[in-house]
């Protein structure tokens, strides 16, 4: 990217050697070294929106995978909960038959 602080600098160096002679040469000088300056910044905050907006668009892409990577392997979270669940009424009532007998003893 040609729009670092180097290449400014080294552009204003250039322009220092065409020295304004007064103060409405001088004026200008700066009116036009800040147009330049803003010119680059907006530029360079222009290339960072749009890597934002591609990286935002890649992270979509990817939920989307994800997304379809689960439903072909079969993963439904409302099955997954229910299976759950599940296991945990099951190990419930596992752990009340086993403590039952004991209690009988």
């Amino acid at each position: 990217h040609g729009n670092t602080l180097e290449n400014i600098v080294t552009m204003s160096e250039k322009k220092a050697a065409e020295e304004p002679q007064n103060s409405q040469d001088l004026a200008v000088f700066v009116q036009n070294l800040l147009q330049q300056m803003q010119g680059r910044f907006q530029t360079m905050s222009d290339s960072i929106i749009d890597r934002i907006d591609e990286m935002g668009n890649r992270i979509d892409e990817l939920e989307k995978s994800i997304g379809d990577l689960m439903t072909q392997a079969g993963y439904d979270e409302n099955e997954a909960k229910k299976q759950a669940e599940a296991a945990q009424k099951a190990a419930k009532e596992s752990n009340v038959e086993n403590k039952a007998p004991e209690q009988e003893q």
